[in-house]
């Protein structure tokens, strides 16, 4: 197959793409922004190699989210945060948290679907509580383990452990639950 041809394939799929898959492929390159600015924007020196490496490594996980490019975007933001941040937990720890909570969903989302699929709104519906979970309980637990670590509790370490599966859990489990059909007008 010759250059042109790849390329003529390669618009003919990027106009057929469906607004599901576009929807997804949109939150991932949000997210993974937002994950990407916000630690530069904290007080603590971010290591520079890390905008570097993320940034070309999120523009990949939009174009390929089935590869491997966005499991090493989430480990790069995150060894780039635990080198250099403060033990503290700080607004834009939470919402870097959160952003790569997002990504994370939205990349799995993303990956299990071909470029050219139409999505219908039960398949993001079933996406939507498990996302909101994990959106809401990164955060509840990042304030909670601070909150354990500060009162010098012994144990503290496996409290956080604990509060880690348990989500986990919780997450896992409603994302298995059937779908429920639309209620009917």
């Amino acid at each position: 197959m010759t250059v042109a041809e790849k390329l003529t394939l390669w618009l003919a799929q990027l106009r057929d793409t469906g607004r599901g898959v576009l929807i997804a492929r949109s939150v991932i390159a949000a997210a993974g922004a937002l994950a990407i600015l916000l630690p530069a924007t904290a007080p603590w020196d971010e290591l520079d190699v890390v905008p570097m490496l993320a940034i070309p490594l999120l523009v990949a996980t939009v174009v390929l989210p089935d590869s491997l490019a966005g499991v090493v975007f989430l480990l790069t933001v995150t060894i780039g945060w635990l080198v250099r941040a403060p033990a503290e937990i700080t607004w834009q720890l939470v919402l870097t948290a959160i952003a790569l909570v997002a990504t994370h969903l939205a990349t799995a989302f993303a990956a299990q679907l071909p470029s050219y699929v139409q999505v219908k709104r039960q398949a993001l519906r079933r996406w939507l509580l498990p996302s909101a979970l994990a959106a809401v309980t990164a955060p509840v637990i990042a304030i909670a383990a601070a909150l354990v670590q500060g009162a010098h509790v012994p144990g503290s370490l496996l409290v956080t452990v604990g509060a880690l599966l348990l989500a986990t859990t919780a997450i896992w489990f409603t994302a298995s639950q059937p779908p429920t059909p639309p209620a009917e007008p």
